[in-house]
């Protein structure tokens, strides 16, 4: 039986603020090397026995940054399935295996989130050998990560009795919740408690059956969203309608913790959810003094710091076990010990309609990206990057007007009737309410400077006719 991976891209990261963001969650983000994380995931199953390939599934305002993070790591998906809303595991491994049972009936499933680590993919391939033999026979199976430490960050499976058909693998006597550390304690101590990876395979067509027995609800709208879905250059859109009203649950609440045919396979692959800054302190390397660094630091008597500097000189003295990281626009410190509360700082910036935990500065889009460089009253100044034969939408904005300075590269303007080619330090200007449009015509990245000026310079003030990648 094949075995086909599903690499599921949601999750927000707020744990990893003010790295991770909305709209660059930490799953796009190269957090332990110089991939990305959902790349790393990708790469790992090569060499992986009687595996297809992947199919993805991820929130629709995602979807180019997964195309490009795919296309770099020399992947093509055979389905790319795009969430209209957030409905969490259940229903987005759902909606893959209603796709997979169409391809092919006797398919197994290999669900992964995409923004784990792993740091041993010959043993991690190993236990996805070891699952198949208990997903053949009709066992839905989750891996078992035996536990270094008391964590409180991770829900935790106590093993049942030991299964005959895989070496290591047991049936599930109880899913735990992320305990306290007493309790985590007590579950070290006894030996029979495993961490949650979060992973799991089965047969598409299983799960869907259990799905049906113990969440018809979940079921019945997924199988609405995939019955109107609709086919978008290389991504399918499921149904809005149908997959808005979907209850938001994950796999463990809606099946695994319910059925009867739990195993679980112990296995030991170097696994994190990197769910915290200290976590991904626990996985990078260190100095002597217990310190991991990354970027411009200057450190001075200091221990067991986890310091990343993105952009500017970050300078730390006589401190110990702190999270210190600095972006453009925010910077974190934070001892380590309360690295899970970090996320109450993000709910303090919704709170506050902030937006540093939306975007960085600098937001990527399907032509490129921009950045913002200065802002104040009636004005903002942005550099805006387009890729080689890439271009923005034939738009118009009514509460404010652009001008447009050519930095590198040769340009391509539309202004109304009007069409011009700039190239280095010519410039133009687009009144309020023109329809204009800026294309790169040739072969190296075309950067631009551009200056608003109005009394709204809000990204919705956006008035698209013709766009190529069917943005409303």
């Amino acid at each position: 039986m094949r075995i086909h991976p599903v690499i599921l891209c949601g999750g927000s990261g707020a744990r990893l603020w003010p790295l991770s963001r909305a709209l660059l969650p930490k799953q796009f983000l190269p957090l332990t090397g110089t991939r990305t994380m959902l790349q790393e995931t990708v790469l790992r199953l090569a060499g992986l026995r009687d595996a297809g390939a992947p199919i993805l599934v991820s929130h629709a305002d995602h979807r180019f940054l997964v195309a490009e993070q795919l296309r770099e790591a020399g992947c093509k998906p055979a389905i790319h399935l795009l969430e209209p809303a957030v409905r969490n595991t259940a229903p987005a491994i759902a909606a893959a295996a209603i796709w997979l049972v169409d391809q092919d009936a006797d398919a197994l499933l290999l669900a992964l989130p995409s923004d784990h680590a792993i740091q041993d993919v010959p043993r991690f391939h190993d236990a996805v050998g070891r699952a198949a033999k208990l997903a053949a026979n009709g066992r839905l199976v989750t891996f078992g990560i035996a536990p270094t430490s008391p964590a409180t960050g991770y829900g935790y499976i106590r093993r049942g009795a030991r299964d005959a058909d895989a070496d290591e693998a047991f049936s599930v006597a109880q899913f735990v919740e992320k305990p306290d550390e007493a309790r985590a304690r007590g579950f070290l101590d006894r030996g029979d408690y495993y961490w949650n990876s979060g992973i799991f395979l089965f047969s598409a067509r299983r799960y869907l059956e259990e799905l049906k027995r113990l969440r018809p609800d979940i079921l019945a709208c997924v199988e609405g969203a995939m019955a109107k879905a609709v086919r978008d250059f290389d991504f399918l859109r499921l149904d809005p309608a149908a997959f808005g009203r979907c209850p938001a649950e994950s796999i463990d609440y809606a099946v695994m913790e319910r059925t009867g045919d739990a195993s679980m396979v112990a296995a030991d692959f170097g696994w994190s959810d990197v769910g915290s800054w200290s976590a991904l302190w626990a996985l990078e390397p260190k100095d002597p003094r217990g310190n991991s660094v990354r970027g411009d630091v200057y450190l001075d008597q200091v221990s067991g710091c986890y310091v990343r500097a993105e952009g500017r000189l970050v300078a730390a003295v006589g401190v110990r076990d702190l999270v210190i990281v600095e972006t453009d626009d925010a910077v974190l410190v934070a001892h380590k010990e309360h690295a899970q509360d970090v996320k109450q700082a993000v709910e303090h910036l919704k709170a506050a309609r902030r937006e540093e935990h939306i975007s960085h500065r600098r937001v990527y889009r399907p032509w490129g990206y921009y950045e913002t460089l200065d802002a104040g009253e009636r004005f903002q100044v942005k550099r805006l990057m387009i890729k080689p034969q890439s271009r923005i939408s034939l738009q118009r904005h009514q509460r404010r007007a652009e001008h447009w300075v050519v930095v590198s590269g040769r340009a391509k303007v539309t202004r109304e009737d009007e069409v011009m080619t700039l190239g280095p330090n010519e410039s133009t200007y687009i009144p309020l309410g023109k329809k204009h449009r800026l294309e790169n015509v040739g072969a190296e990245e075309l950067l631009v400077i551009e200056v608003q000026s109005g009394d709204y310079l809000g990204e919705d003030d956006i008035e698209r006719f013709d766009d190529d990648y069917r943005r409303t």
